[in-house]
């Protein structure tokens, strides 16, 4: 089963309610990680913050860091959704 495919997202509606799910939680972490970004930034006007900015840099960094590890995730998932599916498509004749 290949892994980023737009039909592995629209095999089921199990499959579409997986891909909502993480599009949901990718788009959460996204935010997130913008927010920090941007108070760490605004911080860093202040010298006596900048301790303080220099975490929501390291935070924000941790959380662009889920993205891609989000996205990986999910695929496998609905790869492993399909799997079953072809499984037992296979087993059935």
């Amino acid at each position: 089963m290949a892994l980023f495919t737009h039909e592995n997202r629209q095999r089921s509606a199990d499959s579409r309610r997986v891909y909502a799910a993480f599009e949901i939680a990718h788009t959460t972490v996204d935010f997130i990680a913008a927010f920090c970004f941007l108070i760490g930034s605004i911080l860093f006007f202040w010298p006596s913050w900048e301790t303080q900015a220099i975490w929501l840099f390291v935070i924000g960094s941790v959380f662009f860091a889920l993205k891609p590890t989000l996205r990986l995730v999910r695929e496998l998932r609905l790869a492993a959704m399909g799997d079953a599916e072809d499984l037992a498509e296979r087993y059935r004749d």
